[in-house]
C-alpha cells in the first residue's frame, strides 16, 4: 500500500507539472493571454466562465485545494493501476502507456465532451487542442505511476 501511495502522488504531482505546462503556459498564459481565452475562435461563454463569472474557477482563483486534489486523484489512479497492469505486458512504457490511455479516454475525453464542447460551445481545433494537453498529463500520470510501481 505504501509504493501505491508513494506512485499515486508520484503520478498526481506529474498530473500538476504537466498541466501547469501545457493550459497554465500556453492555454490560458500566466496573466491571460492564452491561446484558450485569446482565440478570435474561442466561446465567449468559456472565456467568462474562466475569466468574469463569479465565482472564478477555484484552479485560478485560489489553487491550493485543486492542486491537492489532483494529488489525491494520483492515489486514486495508482490504486486503480495496481489492479489492471498486472493484466498487461511487463515495462514501465507498456503499462504506463497503457494507464495513460485509460485515464484520457475514462476522464479527460469525456470532460472535454461533456463540459467545453457541451456546456460551453468551444470550436473544435481548440478542443483538440485541449485533446492534446490532457493526452500529455495523462502521460505524466502514468508514466509516473509506473516508473514507481514497477521498481
Amino acid at each position: 500500500m505504501k509504493k501505491t501511495i508513494l506512485a499515486g502522488i508520484a503520478g498526481g504531482v506529474a498530473m500538476n507539472v504537466v498541466m501547469l505546462l501545457t493550459f497554465r503556459l500556453f492555454g490560458f498564459g500566466w496573466n491571460g493571454g492564452g491561446i484558450l481565452l485569446e482565440s478570435p475562435l474561442q466561446s465567449a461563454k468559456l472565456v467568462a466562465v474562466w475569466t468574469t463569472i463569479e465565482p472564478i474557477p477555484l484552479v485560478v482563483d485560489r489553487p491550493l485545494p485543486i492542486v491537492a486534489g489532483i494529488v489525491l486523484f494520483g492515489i486514486f489512479h495508482a490504486w486503480v493501476y495496481r489492479q489492471t497492469a498486472p493484466q498487461w505486458p511487463a515495462g514501465v512504457m507498456n503499462r504506463g502507456l497503457r494507464f495513460a490511455l485509460v485515464v484520457f479516454v475514462m476522464t479527460f475525453l469525456f470532460w472535454e465532451f461533456f463540459t467545453p464542447f457541451n456546456m460551453f460551445g468551444e470550436p473544435l481545433p481548440l478542443l483538440a487542442l485541449e485533446l492534446v494537453f490532457w493526452a500529455c498529463i495523462a502521460a505524466g500520470d502514468g508514466l509516473a505511476i509506473a516508473a514507481v510501481m514497477e521498481r
